[in-house]
């Protein structure tokens, strides 16, 4: 386990530990969290974004928003979200209108009425008479195989895509698309720049970090382990991470879900026995009546390591 005041959680809580709403919390960590990719590395070809760390005028901003919340819960809208993606980017849209940068949220672009070219994710304010194209992404990658296969042993919790084949899609089509001719009747204004805004977490065997280049030093993180593996995890306190929590580190006033380390493998094993999708689970510290995250992990299937390793092998 590393070092308890080093980890990305304790340094969060020690800024933004005075949050309690959680979409203000989930919004504080965008804005907040270190880059998932080196944007200096040149691998990126300058073509990574970095909002930098947010100064006092933001931390005063999200302090208000906790207390007044309206207009973030109006920007979300009363559907339920299920889809972490589309969250995070709502939240992020909602941070650059606020403060005057959003031109486009959302703009699909169309070679006819049947035919989706493609969406930019965000067109913001590059000066007069320009427009910036960011195209945003939130993800969670778990370390699988060998290094020798850099971006791509970094695979999704369920199998279905890599960071490797998702960088080649956002740098290869996306971040092309105000180059194609039929974007040029939907944008109001010339694209002078486009980049990739990625934040995320990475998960490692065990919680032994790999350093990677391209990777930011810094990127949030945190282990990985198979359900026969639980009952060797040291802390005893855990909570199941619903999808929707998934961004900023967990906090609750209250210790409603709280599971022993046997209680947690238990309850997985069932889960597992209906659903073999891996689950975001956080250690966590009782703290004035209520709970806080000190690590977090994806628990998978016994059989996950196999199916991961099946998987690169039709991908190779």
């Amino acid at each position: 386990m590393p070092d308890p005041a080093d980890t990305f959680q304790a340094r969060f809580e020690r800024r933004w530990g005075h949050l309690r709403l959680a979409h203000v919390r989930a919004l504080a960590w965008l804005l907040d969290a270190p880059d998932l990719l080196d944007p200096f590395d040149p691998h990126w070809q300058g073509r990574i974004a970095s909002l930098g760390q947010p100064g006092l005028e933001v931390a005063q901003w999200l302090a208000r928003l906790d207390q007044d919340p309206a207009r973030l819960d109006a920007a979300l809208g009363a559907r339920v979200h299920t889809r972490l993606g589309l969250y995070a980017e709502k939240l992020m849209a909602f941070y650059f209108s606020e403060h005057g940068q959003l031109v486009a949220h959302g703009l699909q672009v169309r070679a006819s009425r049947n035919d989706t070219v493609g969406e930019f994710d965000f067109l913001l304010e590059a000066g007069p008479g320009a427009l910036e194209h960011i195209e945003f992404a939130t993800k969670f990658y778990l370390l699988e195989g060998s290094a020798g296969a850099r971006f791509d042993t970094f695979v999704g919790p369920n199998l279905a895509d890599s960071l490797g084949a998702k960088m080649r899609k956002i740098m290869e089509r996306q971040l092309a698309l105000a180059a194609h001719p039929a974007a040029q009747a939907v944008l109001p204004r010339p694209v002078v720049k486009a980049s990739a805004l990625v934040k995320g977490w990475l998960f490692y065997p065990a919680g032994a970090l790999s350093p990677m280049g391209g990777i930011s030093a810094r990127h949030c993180r945190g282990f990985w382990c198979a359900l026969a593996e639980v009952e060797r995890l040291a802390p005893d306190n855990w909570v199941v991470l619903p999808r929707l929590q998934w961004l900023a580190p967990f906090k609750a006033g209250n210790e409603d879900g709280l599971l022993s380390g046997a209680q947690l493998q238990a309850a997985l094993g069932a889960q597992f026995e209906a659903t073999p999708a891996p689950v975001l689970v956080a250690a966590v510290r009782r703290q004035e009546g209520g709970l806080v995250e000190v690590e977090r992990g994806f628990v998978v299937p016994d059989n996950w390591r196999a199916r991961a390793a099946l998987r690169r092998q039709q991908a190779g």
